[in-house]
């Protein structure tokens, strides 16, 4: 994801295991009683905190976060003892780029029985199934895997890719892209974008399950009646066992829902 200028409070506390706050999406009904799994609570930081609206990022239960070259060194059992409950791992961008630190991070979090998915960065000079063949090439389909992530946003920096095709070709591409992996991995893709990208290209018509971007205000303002699964809420977020700045994530739902979503989506 973009590296800019996020978030929130410092988590230092333990966190109390929340039923989910805002407009999440509905977690699957499950028989019976579930117990809540054990989780690590979070001892993270951050560099440049931002004080948050109700639900702030410390009222959820389950965080996590996204890696990718600029994490460098990461010691992953380290970690998951800081109370890291899943990471997105990138993989790929357009159709001819490789994370190159991608295998040692897929390893590393496997190693250390951290819920692990990947997630390509879209191109728009390139098409989608090219670039959905390229992903499915570098990644390999893994038991227990999380859902691959189809990271959706304009990318300014890019020499050769300008490309801001309209909403409706947007989502016209990202719909084969998902599919293509959908019938690949046998579960389906989530969506991260960013708040300009979304309101831009009317990315919610898409209606899929959804991992947003915001790091100034609370994600259900900046998003407002968008369902989410994921809130990414800091860029410079500080945890243990890793070095540099580390992008955070919260789950909206309590630690049983997790455990309920865990088993719905995983393969």
């Amino acid at each position: 994801m973009s590296r800019l200028t996020r978030r929130g409070v410092a988590l230092g506390l333990p966190m109390l295991a929340l039923a989910g706050c805002g407009t999440g999406q509905p977690v699957p009904a499950t028989s019976g009683t579930m117990r809540a799994p054990v989780l690590n609570p979070p001892r993270f930081g951050d560099s440049k905190p931002v004080s948050f609206a109700a639900p702030a990022p410390d009222g959820f239960a389950v965080h996590g976060i996204d890696v990718a070259r600029f994490q460098s060194a990461v010691d992953w059992p380290a970690a998951r003892a800081a109370g890291v409950s899943f990471a997105f791992i990138k993989a790929t961008e357009g159709g001819d780029l490789r994370d190159p630190l991608f295998a040692d991070h897929w390893r590393g979090a496997g190693r250390a029985r951290v819920p692990r998915g990947a997630y390509h960065f879209y191109y728009f000079c390139t098409p989608p199934e090219v670039q959905a063949r390229w992903f499915i090439r570098n990644v390999p389909r893994t038991r227990g895997m999380l859902p691959p992530v189809l990271d959706m946003e304009w990318n300014p920096f890019s020499p050769t890719c300008t490309k801001r095709p309209p909403g409706a070709e947007v989502r016209r591409q990202a719909r084969i892209f998902l599919a293509a992996l959908e019938r690949h991995y046998g579960q389906r893709p989530i969506v991260y974008t960013t708040p300009e990208f979304y309101l831009q290209t009317d990315l919610g018509r898409l209606g899929e399950e959804f991992w947003l971007r915001a790091t100034a205000e609370n994600v259900n303002r900046v998003y407002p009646g968008q369902p989410w699964r994921f809130w990414q809420y800091t860029a410079t977020g500080i945890v243990p066992g890793i070095e540099g700045a580390t992008d955070l994530n919260a789950f909206n739902g309590s630690a049983a829902q997790w455990q309920a979503w865990l088993a719905s989506r995983q393969v």
